[in-house]
């Protein structure tokens, strides 16, 4: 089996991925993700997810490289990670009521054949029309500020939550399993 390589800071990708039982190294990828002018949410999340694979080939040369990247979208605005109780704060205001778009994107870049495949996650997530109070409640108990939108689903933040509507469960968490599947398995890896 080739060496298998998450290019992910994310405990929450490493998290997500230690679930296929598969050993891996996670690695710091090496790219800029400044979203570029006039780019959508779903372009930003895809070119980011092949690029953080990409970046790592050079170290890697026989390595399976796994990118992701996610990207939240609320009224054409993107959303990023909060960092801390203020902009957390302000951004579940902002997110009171209104549907959010979930741009989670994936790619397996193949170092020694120089291929690629893609995918990409879309979830809606429609919050809430939930309370100052609560917003503060919430952000004391889970200090969501390295979660972009502010709300961990997979924690308390799915009381934040009215509805959610997405196809790869694990994709709102920020890596798309269903995807990475049956990317491995066209890749000749043997999960069960």
């Amino acid at each position: 089996m080739p060496r298998l390589i998450l290019a992910s800071t994310s405990r929450y990708r490493r998290e997500l991925l230690d679930r296929l039982g598969l050993l891996f190294d996670a690695v710091p990828p090496i790219c800029d993700e400044t979203p570029l002018p006039d780019e959508s949410a779903a372009d930003t999340a895809s070119r980011l997810a092949r690029l953080k694979a990409i970046s790592l080939a050079g170290q890697y040369p026989d390595a399976l490289i796994i990118g992701s990247d996610q990207v939240a979208l609320l009224n054409g605005t993107q959303l990023g990670k909060p960092g801390n109780f203020e902009r957390a704060f302000a951004q579940l205001q902002s997110m009171r009521g209104q549907t959010i778009v979930f741009h989670t994107a994936l790619a397996l870049h193949n170092a020694a054949t120089g291929t690629t495949q893609e995918a990409i996650a879309p979830w809606r997530v429609t919050m809430r029309n939930y309370t100052d109070h609560e917003i503060t409640r919430y952000l004391e108990r889970e200090t969501p500020y390295d979660c972009a939108g502010s709300a961990k689903t997979e924690g308390l933040g799915v009381a934040m939550i009215e509805q959610m509507e997405g196809s790869d469960p694990a994709a709102i968490i920020g890596l798309p399993m269903i995807a990475l599947c049956h990317m491995l398995r066209a890749e000749g890896i043997s999960i069960l």
